[in-house]
């Protein structure tokens, strides 16, 4: 019985390792800013009538 209990500690402990390691994502989470769209100075049209 002893054995099964330090089994299941031991498994428990690589639960909670693998959970806290997750994704590997480094650095902070968060959702960056949009980034303002740079409008393009209309120049006329190439195709000819």
């Amino acid at each position: 019985m002893h054995s099964f209990r330090a089994g299941l500690l031991l498994l428990t402990g690589l639960l909670l390792a693998g959970l806290l390691a997750g994704c590997g994502q480094k650095g902070p989470l968060y959702l960056p800013k949009p980034q303002p769209q740079a409008s393009s100075p209309e120049s006329p049209s190439s195709a000819k009538p």
